[in-house]
């Protein structure tokens, strides 16, 4: 009987099943001024690293999305779609893109996309001196820019994938504003953020903004390590190995 009845408790232990583990615990959502200041130290190469990881996803948009001069913004984004139009429509479209810029909060970026619009601009030295006074942190445009020299001195940061004389007015009109987008080749939805450097720009989808976050931290910390290292011994190997971060 005691025979049995240790066999029977050792074929209890194996049969029990196995207790699940605790979920991870998420991420604390950080505030804005935490989310601005992760954003204001990382490169968007750590950005585009730390959303691949955070999503499964890519984030950066197409390599031509360019910055008219050298700046870096991040902020969430207020979107505006914008479809090609014959100069014989004379139907009275309102002028969503306007509205857009008018509503914009200070410190976002707003993303205007052109359909098909590379040789077309979608912003001009107007609208950036409008943008500037309004406190916006920039604009993120899939088609072009123009009177670049006037932004640049204007000082009003604007990515866009060419530049181009020509206006949209006449070409193009705004059809939504504040909707699901497809910027440089990511979607972009009112509320993600863009973090866009000389190197290029990134979408951070704001439910990933808790773990990218905290992604940006740990990098930072791993390079600051890697680097003397990588000098004291001259070797990238020796750095991968221990910290195993490119």
């Amino acid at each position: 009987l005691a025979a049995s009845l240790a066999a029977l408790a050792v074929f209890a232990v194996l049969a029990a099943p196995a207790r699940a583990q605790a979920p991870a615990a998420a991420p604390p959502v950080p505030t804005v001024e935490e989310i601005r200041a992760a954003f204001a130290k990382a490169s968007t190469g750590n950005v585009a690293d730390a959303v691949d990881e955070a999503t499964g996803v890519r984030g950066f948009m197409s390599a031509d999305m360019k910055p008219v001069f050298r700046a870096k913004i991040a902020g969430p984004a207020t979107t505006v779609l914008l479809r090609r139009a014959l100069r014989t429509d004379t139907r009275a479209w309102p002028n969503l893109q306007i509205q857009a810029l008018d509503e914009a909060p200070p410190g976002s970026v707003l993303v205007e996309v052109l359909e098909d619009g590379l040789d077309t601009a979608g912003v001009g030295n107007l609208m950036a001196t409008a943008a500037k006074v309004r406190g916006l942190a920039g604009m993120v445009i899939d088609g072009g820019a123009r009177d670049v020299d006037e932004i640049e001195a204007i000082g009003f940061p604007v990515w866009s994938r060419s530049v181009t004389p020509a206006t949209s007015v006449g070409r193009y009109v705004p059809v939504a504003k504040n909707v699901p987008v497809v910027c440089g080749g990511v979607p972009v939805r009112p509320g993600d953020w863009i973090v866009a450097d000389a190197t290029g720009a990134v979408v951070v989808p704001v439910e990933a903004l808790p773990r990218v976050v905290l992604l940006l931290a740990q990098y930072d910390d791993k390079e600051t390590k890697m680097v003397p290292l990588i000098r004291d011994t001259k070797s990238m190997g020796k750095a991968l190995e221990k910290y195993n971060r490119y």
